[in-house]
Formats: structure tokens, sequence, C-alpha cells
């Protein structure tokens, strides 16, 4: 399957949305770290916005503090979340089973 040519507009938008979209996991990320915004909070709205419904579950765990990228594939396998899982794949068991690992296993704030 060949996808048609952008034109340079359609190129200009495409960029400008993306850009956007990393922004807002930027943000999100940012907030995680400083503790200003929870994994809860994250997952409980990743409806709302698609730039967090594509955020990668692994990537939302290591901007936790103190947890690296071995903690946060050790926390999906202990949870039985895959690795390329989105925050948008996740299911309600997974959700609630991630939610409460962290706060049963991580000092900062994992859930309200």
């Amino acid at each position: 399957m060949s996808l048609k040519p952008l034109t340079d507009d359609e190129r200009t938008r495409a960029r400008e949305k993306a850009t956007a979209a990393r922004a807002v996991r930027a943000d999100i990320k940012s907030r995680l770290k400083t503790g200003k915004l929870s994994v809860a909070d994250v997952i409980e709205n990743r409806d709302g916005d698609d730039a967090v419904g594509r955020l990668k579950v692994l990537d939302l765990l290591k901007a936790l503090p103190g947890v690296g990228d071995v903690r946060a594939v050790a926390i999906m396998a202990e949870v039985g979340i895959a690795g390329t899982r989105r925050v948008r794949g996740l299911g309600i068991h997974q959700r609630k089973a991630l939610v409460s690992h962290l706060e049963q296993h991580h000092t900062g704030p994992a859930g309200k």
C-alpha cells in the first residue's frame, strides 16, 4: 500500500501536530517527575487526549522519580503489561493492577 504524497501545507500541519503531541507528552513526564501528576491521573484520562493515549507505558513509568529502565521493565512484567503497550491500550485490569502496584511499592505519587 503506497501513501499519497503530501502537499507542503499538509506536511506542515502534520509536523505541527506531531510537535504539539511531543510537547504534551513531555509536559506529562515532567509533571510526573516533580510529583504534580500521578500515574493514575494519566491513565484515567487517557481518552481525553490522543497524545496521552500514544504515550508508551514504559516511558510513563520511567518518568517517575527513582524508576529507570530496569525497574520500569520489572514493574511491567510483574503487572503483566507488554513492553510495547501504550497508555490507551491498557485494559481496566491492567490499569488497576498498575496503580495498585505503584501505591504499594513506589515511594512517589502513584494514585490518588
